[in-house]
């Protein structure tokens, strides 16, 4: 997990945790993850905590790494014989197009910016990679009551309902879908194989740019002219 509070607090209940939330959803990865353009095979559990998405991953024959911050959270992955990264959700340790996919679990709100996270994770990503998040809609009943209940723990979350969420996967260049709306909803993001097609109004604007320059440009004199 990743938020500025909520570090601690997870290194404090990692040895309980799997006690408490139940496991992550198989059908729901499964259908994100048919969305990508590409094999999937290098996966990243990004916020995975103690791995379990990353339990039902290996359920469907792939083999993820989690990334987390919290050690304590990493720790417990580990004694289940998950791989782990220590890792900031902004700055992955991943070269660009190094990864099919990444899934995120009930852990997006406990990032300190998200906004910045799924741009790094666009970077990371190949063409046809996926990115899938599972995450619950604070505009539901039980959201509310979720969000209530997590920032009396004193968590730094931040919860997002799945059109904005969506909205904020097209503002990092890749393809947003709503998979499944409600109190727990996947969206899904998908990286476009080829380059966005140049809009008109892009042309318009290097046009006018390269005719302010020339506007602004000494103008040659007549020796100038003749001395060339």
């Amino acid at each position: 997990m990743f938020g500025h509070g909520d570090v601690g607090f997870f290194d404090r209940i990692a040895p309980l945790y799997d006690v408490f939330m139940p496991p992550a959803g198989a059908e729901d990865l499964r259908a994100g993850l048919a969305f990508a353009h590409r094999p999937v095979e290098r996966v990243v559990d990004l916020g995975g905590g103690t791995g379990r998405a990353s339990r039902r991953l290996r359920e469907i024959g792939l083999d993820p790494v989690v990334f987390d911050y919290s050690a304590g959270m990493l720790r417990r992955a580990g004694e289940e014989g998950l791989p782990g990264v220590r890792a900031d959700a902004a700055s992955l340790p991943v070269p660009d197009g190094g990864v099919d996919a990444v899934v995120v679990t009930d852990a997006l709100h406990h990032f300190p910016d998200p906004e910045a996270a799924i741009g790094e994770v666009a970077r990371a990503l190949a063409p046809g990679g996926v990115l899938v998040i599972r995450e619950f809609d604070p505009t539901t009943r039980r959201g509310r009551a979720l969000a209530t209940l997590e920032s009396v723990a004193g968590m730094d979350s931040r919860f997002l309902d799945a059109e904005t969420l969506a909205d904020m996967l097209e503002s990092a260049g890749l393809r947003g879908h709503v998979v499944d709306p409600g109190f727990g909803y996947t969206v899904v993001g998908v990286k476009p194989t080829e380059p966005a097609p140049r809009r008109a109004s892009d042309d318009d604007a290097e046009r006018n740019d390269a005719d302010a320059a020339n506007d602004d440009a000494p103008a040659k004199t007549t020796a100038e002219e003749r001395g060339r």
